[in-house]
């Protein structure tokens, strides 16, 4: 079992601010919203505070009064994610609906590659053929899976683990553990060939929530491979945390900033995993993560959006001055997470 060390009325002052500086941030209907209001609602389940269920709703409401993009990307698809949420808190069919034409664009219009893969997309515009980013995991994947669980859909299920047994065999390195950023199909390479921080966390803490939301995880062959791969992954992680509990932009790159979005995302994963081994790692994550929140809830130290960069000086020199949505939504599955690490079923040995 996980032992913890943190102050519980801490942590829910914690999650309680970043959502009030979420909520005024000017987030509309794109993948840095989706991940901000994942983690609000990820804060509104674990802590069970209905206010914050209100203010996504009200949000929500607003942005589609306003009006939906005309097309959806892989990028788009990640406000599925509080539309899931909505949905089974309030049972309102616009929720689902708009949910589901996300399902629907995944399953017969996005691009794919090789053995159906999602192509990583983020405009109408093919702009990247035949590549494979680990953003993905999380746009896309894990909506598939929360989608098909609840809907009892076991081919859109089907399909979710499919892109996760892809996705690691085109991305983690089997010698060091670590995942690159991403893969190219057309060339055969990983590009500047970099382990990306955060495109880390998008995998080790997508693969953390399969089993938790999976029944009989243990019956898909696939599954194995996630357990697995997430397994390879954290024990290679731990080695590279820094002695502020966090991870750099570039893993391996003594060079590289610490980045809060990617150790955010990597130490909600190891309390998903649960591993008792992790909890040292786990408790220095927490003092450094609680170091970079500031007194209004702005989550520091975020990198702006990432693309496949050239090398590492390109990853390097992505700005961390700015508040991103991503970073306040990894921060706050990790602290919700944190206060209910205690409850979360385990898969057993695997």
């Amino acid at each position: 079992m996980l032992k913890l060390e943190y102050d519980k009325s801490q942590i829910e002052e914690v999650i309680d601010r970043i959502v009030k500086k979420t909520m005024n941030m000017d987030l509309t209907w794109d993948w840095p919203c989706g991940v901000a209001y994942y983690g609000i609602g990820e804060a509104y389940e674990k802590t069970g505070k209905k206010e914050y269920l209100e203010l996504l709703r009200e949000r929500v409401d607003e942005l589609i009064e306003l009006g939906l993009p005309p097309v959806w990307t892989v990028n788009a698809c990640a406000m599925g994610h509080c539309l899931v949420t909505l949905y089974q808190a309030a049972g309102e069919q616009k929720y689902y609906d708009i949910l589901m034409s996300k399902i629907a664009y995944l399953q017969k219009d996005a691009l794919r590659f090789g053995d159906h893969v999602l192509q990583h997309t983020v405009s109408p515009n093919n702009d990247f053929p035949e590549q494979a980013w680990a953003d993905t995991l999380f746009m896309a994947a894990l909506l598939m899976l929360r989608v098909g669980v609840m809907n009892g859909d076991q081919e859109l299920i089907n399909d979710a683990l499919n892109q996760w047994y892809w996705h690691i065999r085109y991305l983690q390195d089997p010698g060091s553990g670590f995942y690159y950023h991403g893969y190219d199909n057309i060339a055969g390479d990983h590009m500047s060939g970099i382990y990306w921080g955060r495109a880390n966390a998008w995998a080790a803490y997508t693969m953390s929530k399969v089993g938790g939301l999976l029944p009989q995880c243990y019956l898909y062959p696939a599954y194995i491979d996630v357990a697995g791969s997430l397994n390879e992954q954290l024990a290679a992680l731990k080695t590279v945390q820094t002695e502020n509990g966090l991870w750099r932009t570039v893993l391996d790159d003594e060079d590289s900033y610490e980045e809060i979005s990617a150790s955010a995302g990597i130490a909600a994963a190891m309390l998903e995993r649960g591993n008792a081994l992790h909890g040292k790692y786990i408790n220095k994550a927490i003092k450094g993560l609680l170091n970079n929140i500031s007194e209004d809830g702005k989550v520091m130290n975020v990198s702006g959006g990432t693309a496949v960069m050239r090398d590492k000086e390109g990853y390097r020199g992505i700005p961390k001055t700015w508040i991103q949505g991503w970073g306040q939504g990894l921060a706050l599955a990790f602290f919700s997470t944190l206060l209910v690490s205690d409850t979360i079923m385990k898969d057993g040995a695997m």
